[in-house]
């Protein structure tokens, strides 16, 4: 229990990320949510989730930002942090895309500008790198000793907006995702990422879907001799009707992809198929992606069943509220539906389980991210599907040890999971 006292901790923002639905003016927005230990110094910190501190990473501004014109929503300069490899790592590269949802309206991008999701002036002056990002070869079997670089996000869609769309009024909001990215890609390419050997994108929630939207472009800025893959935790969501058959989730990307103007960024084969907006679920473009993929994802994932499946304003008598806390306190009837999304899931990766060089961990969890939590990434208590955990099973993948494509069975079948329990905190 303790550990899942401590994984309550790391999903605090839960709680205040309700002040932002207030916002949207069609009464709904994405959660905007924070995954990383130290986000609000004034929240108080579960013991347990102190750490030595040369676990701890400082924050580093991009340099050719300005020249660039590549600005975080405030104007502010995009940051990253960066721990250096060492040993036989010394020439691999591993890059890890913060999540935290995104701004579909003029007010939720002004919110999010006095934020550290909207401006470096707000972000923590040091960061721990834990799970996929530790230093540590019992957490990190695989690459632990590779160069670490946790890139932070400040753009509100994904790395994919463009100055076109930018309102030239008193807002002063910058668009500048794509930007974002192509100085980053520079800026690490003189850090030595020009002479990779083993080069490795990732990324949480909307971290994850930028590192599928930028994956084949990441291979692109490397040398051609360079073993290239990309990674999506929690990011494969899904275009399905809310409990009232709504379409919200498809209607909010909408409003992202015509304010910041992301079109650009998206896959061109998926634009030429479909409305624009819908090129951002992954189910609609994954399959055009040149590049190995590997999609590790909660079968119940909480983040999607409270803003996909059954947001707020689609339970306006809260049926929904005890379940969305703690899956346990759902009934038969909610069951079936939570069943159902699942399902929804599978059939959108069916396709993608056909592809000989991707991979994938769906397991029957509650939660939302798993690759950057120590004990959801790597530990003698993490989840397993046929006794492996994510990262044996990302590693086996990555090196090409064997074929991975590992589905769990439905919930509440897998007694390792970590099930996040929002009641207590």
């Amino acid at each position: 229990m303790a550990n899942n006292a401590r994984l309550r901790a790391l999903f605090w923002w839960r709680k205040w990320a309700k002040r932002d639905w207030a916002i949207a003016v069609v009464g709904f927005t994405i959660i905007i949510f924070v995954l990383t230990l130290f986000f609000d110094s004034g929240n108080d910190q579960d013991s347990s989730v102190a750490l030595p501190a040369n676990d701890l990473v400082d924050l580093t501004l991009l340099s050719n930002a300005k020249d660039k014109g590549a600005f975080c929503l405030d104007g502010s300069l995009p940051a990253y942090h960066f721990r250096k490899g060492f040993g036989s790592g010394s020439n691999n590269w591993l890059l890890h895309i913060e999540g935290g949802g995104w701004c579909n309206t003029i007010e939720t991008c002004l919110f999010r500008q006095r934020t550290p999701l909207g401006s470096s002036n707000f972000m923590e002056r040091q960061v721990p790198f834990s799970g996929i990002l530790s230093s540590d070869p019992s957490q990190n079997p695989d690459f632990f000793n590779w160069n670490k670089v946790k890139i932070r996000y400040c753009d509100g869609a994904s790395l994919a907006g463009h100055p076109e769309s930018e309102f030239k009024n008193e807002t002063k909001l910058f668009f500048r995702g794509q930007l974002i990215w192509e100085a980053l890609m520079e800026e690490f390419l003189q850090l030595g990422m020009s002479n990779a050997k083993q080069a490795f994108l990732t990324g949480c929630s909307a971290g994850g879907l930028a590192a599928l939207i930028h994956c084949d472009d990441f291979q692109e800025c490397l040398p051609k001799h360079v073993a290239v893959k990309c990674l999506a935790d929690a990011s494969f969501f899904l275009d399905e009707f809310d409990v009232l058959g709504n379409r919200t989730m498809r209607s909010f990307y909408d409003e992202v992809f015509h304010l910041q103007g992301v079109a650009q960024s998206l896959d061109k084969n998926c634009l030429s198929r479909m409305e624009g907006s819908q090129c951002l679920f992954p189910q609609n473009f994954v399959k055009n992606i040149r590049t190995p993929v590997f999609i590790v994802n909660p079968a119940y994932d909480f983040w999607q069943i409270r803003n996909i499946l059954v947001p707020d304003v689609s339970d306006p008598q809260h049926h929904w509220e005890t379940c969305k806390l703690n899956i346990r306190n759902c009934n038969h009837n909610q069951m079936e539906v939570l069943h159902g999304f699942r399902s929804s899931l599978l059939h959108a990766l069916s396709e993608f389980q056909q592809n000989q060089e991707g991979g994938m961990f769906i397991n029957s969890c509650f939660i939302h991210c798993q690759t950057w939590i120590a004990e959801t990434w790597n530990s003698p208590t993490s989840p397993r599907i046929n006794d492996k955990t994510i990262a044996e099973s990302v590693g086996d993948w990555y090196f090409n040890r064997r074929a991975v494509k590992q589905i769990d069975c439905p919930y509440p079948c897998n007694p390792t999971c970590y099930d996040m329990d929002f009641t207590q905190h």
